[in-house]
């Protein structure tokens, strides 16, 4: 007999991951598909949307072919915001352009800012403009690429490029909605269609629903090509941090969500609507909830980056190494903005520095001064909400880095909050999964996901690690204006070959 099961499947940045649960939540089957984003130029970070539903077909085949299981919802996530234009007939015009990370609109933001005044983006969207807003992106495309722009007629993200590719169905989440600053109004839970009117002409903005909220059922086609029964219900997903959220019941008012990835994000539930420039004020992935999000640009980017550089060794070998070099990671300090920064700094040209070098310092105080670099930026996100009149009660880790525990550690060490560990840390895939179930039967995340460990914070470092927080915070400002130096040079640079080798 088959059992009764749900898909989850989440586009990331570094990876897709699939997921099959049961109507109980126990996971019968996870897979996983790695992938690279392009980096065509500084500042500027895309993916062939192509890619994600190659993926998702991938890993469907590997999650149904024992046949053991009969799916009977499905549910979809990605990364985001993303800014992916098609035609009328849903076929891509360009790569896509991601969150953050991307951070080429900054001319975009500029002049926005001055058309429809910076103070009144914010009361209306809840978000001011930064590298994190896709109605600005829309925007450098259209300016930058009006030939291609004046065919675009749909938007799409990744959740909800799987979900029309499944279903035919063109819709987008308002959480995902409300990051398109400033598309979005966040008090009216619609499009603000005189602006987008301004900025996206022609573009036919997506009818929207809640995460949850069913787009549609699986056709014929996808059915053929995926190994999904023809007709179950496909939800409309949302952004990946907010389906991490949901996994782990981080929906509560007072929550802190802390999602160890290739970026590092953290999503807080407020009682009620709060606003700050330097964070983002969302609608939550629930109706009725509301967010105060911030996010490091990178996270365990850096970790990889560095492995790389070290010539691939395990992980458990790096973190064993970070773990003897100590706190303060013998006097070393590093700014983790090495694809610029998002919250709270809101500076796409930051760039990344480590401090204090010495020729004794080895791998493993630089894998270290990595893992302390990211708490330091938590810790700078976590004074920011709080001083915006968010009010953290619990914070509850998910993701690929809170295996090994040593990265959780530290940032409980840095920021003095203890963090719950759920059972399962799998993520956005497996919040994707959750929502698909509760399209027909009556579950709880509680009964899904119980919390199984406390990370605590350790009082003796507790003296250590507030002076190294000053000169984080220190070392930003001082070495502000060689950075931005720095990354016009790197800009020039590629510039120059780029021409060289036309």
């Amino acid at each position: 007999m088959k059992v009764a099961a749900v898909l989850g499947v989440d586009i990331g940045t570094s990876s897709s991951k699939g997921v099959l649960v049961d109507i109980d939540g126990r996971v019968l089957r996870s897979s996983t598909r790695t992938h690279e984003v392009s980096r065509p130029r500084p500042g500027w970070v895309e993916m062939d949307a192509d890619i994600w539903w190659q993926e998702f077909v991938s890993l469907s085949g590997d999650l149904l072919a024992p046949g053991d299981a009969e799916v009977v919802a499905v549910g979809v996530s990605g990364m985001g915001p993303c800014v992916l234009l098609t035609d009328a007939a849903n076929v891509p015009l360009r790569p896509a352009i991601l969150y953050g990370v991307d951070t080429r609109s900054t001319e975009q933001i500029t002049r926005l800012n001055e058309r429809f005044g910076a103070d009144e983006i914010l009361r209306r969207c809840g978000s001011a403009l930064s590298s994190q807003a896709a109605g600005a992106k829309v925007a450098w495309v259209a300016e930058n690429e009006p030939d291609l722009f004046r065919r675009a007629r749909r938007l799409f993200m990744p959740s909800s490029w799987l979900a029309v590719k499944l279903t035919g169905e063109y819709v987008l989440d308002h959480h995902s909605a409300s990051q398109c600053t400033p598309l979005y109004d966040t008090d009216g839970h619609d499009w603000y269609h005189l602006w987008a009117a301004e900025i996206a002409p022609g573009l036919i903005l997506p009818p929207l629903r809640w995460p949850g909220d069913v787009a549609g059922r699986v056709t014929a086609e996808a059915a053929a090509m995926t190994g999904l029964p023809p007709g179950v219900p496909v939800i409309t997903g949302t952004i990946d941090a907010w389906s991490e959220a949901i996994s782990v019941g981080a929906q509560g008012v007072g929550d802190l969500m802390l999602m160890y990835g290739t970026t590092m994000f953290l999503v807080h539930t407020v009682a009620a609507r709060v606003t700050d420039p330097s964070l983002w004020g969302t609608v939550g992935a629930l109706p009725g909830t509301r967010n105060l999000a911030g996010g490091l640009a990178t996270s365990g980017a850096i970790t990889a980056w560095l492995r790389e550089l070290f010539g691939s060794p395990d992980y458990a070998d790096l973190l064993r190494l970070a773990d003897a070099s100590g706190p303060g990671a013998r006097g070393l300090l590093m700014l983790p903005y090495f694809a610029g920064e998002r919250t709270p700094i809101l500076d796409p040209q930051a760039r990344g520095i480590l401090a204090g070098l010495t020729v004794s310092h080895d791998s493993g105080d630089l894998y270290r001064a990595a893992l302390e670099a990211t708490g330091l930026g938590v810790r700078h996100n976590i004074e920011t909400i709080e001083a915006s009149g968010g009010d953290i009660r619990r914070v509850v880790a998910v993701g690929g880095g809170t295996r090994g525990g040593l990265w959780t550690q530290i940032v409980s060490d840095v920021t003095g909050r203890a963090q719950v560990i759920p059972a399962q840390t799998i993520g956005a895939s497996y919040g994707a999964a959750f929502l698909a179930a509760q399209t027909g039967w009556t579950v709880s995340i509680e009964a899904w996901n119980p919390v199984t460990e406390v990370c605590e914070p350790r009082v003796e470092f507790a003296a250590d690690y507030d002076e190294l927080y000053g000169l984080y915070r220190e070392l930003y400002t001082s070495s502000k204006r060689v950075a931005h130096a720095l990354a016009a040079r790197q800009v020039r640079f590629l510039d120059a070959a780029r021409t060289d080798a036309q």
